[in-house]
């Protein structure tokens, strides 16, 4: 079994599975472009039994990382206080892109990532609309491609100044569309 766990540390405390690198059927991904803010160094490790990441070093890419992104890591895991603090920003955004939601009357969905999936309530066409006019506002969402998630919106948790401009243009579209 393969768990993908790329954004198991802006997780709450408690979210993860205990990790049992004895069992040989389970390798568990991370990455440092979440949390750790270096998406563009392409860093990652697995967790698992040593026969088993043997067998996939066997299919990896072995030049997949530089001596800069490595260094890069080495310097992120050392500054344990700014990773602690950015957590803290990650839960404060979510929080606060669910009271954006709850106040227009809809229903956000329970993360444990540095986004927010927000049901916007109507079908697909709707959430294209909001995705448009949003875009025309230099607002970039996602939209999730299949049903049911393609009523919804993927909000990204942002920067203070960002999240006010993602509460300000979010009511204005949706009282245009309504």
């Amino acid at each position: 079994m393969v768990l993908d766990e790329a954004y198991i540390e802006t997780a709450e405390d408690g979210v993860a599975l205990e990790i049992d690198a004895s069992n040989p059927q389970v390798l568990r991904f991370r990455t440092f472009s979440k949390l750790y803010g270096m998406a563009g160094a392409r860093i990652g490790y697995v967790i698992g039994h040593p026969e088993l990441i043997a067998a996939f070093d066997k299919v990896r890419n072995h030049y997949g990382v530089n001596i800069v992104g490595q260094r890069g890591a080495l310097a992120a895991l050392e500054d344990q206080a700014y990773l602690a603090e950015i957590k803290v920003k990650i839960s404060q955004g979510r929080e606060r892109i669910h009271k954006i939601a709850k106040s227009h009357g809809l229903h956000s969905i329970p993360s444990a990532t540095n986004f927010v999936t927000i049901d916007c309530g109507r079908d697909s066409d709707f959430v294209k609309s909001v995705l448009a006019k949003m875009l025309e506002r230099g607002v970039f969402l996602r939209i999730p491609g299949v049903e049911p998630q393609s009523k919804c919106i993927r909000v990204g948790v942002g920067l203070d100044d960002e999240m006010d401009i993602f509460e300000k243009e979010f009511a204005e579209v949706l009282k245009e569309l309504s």
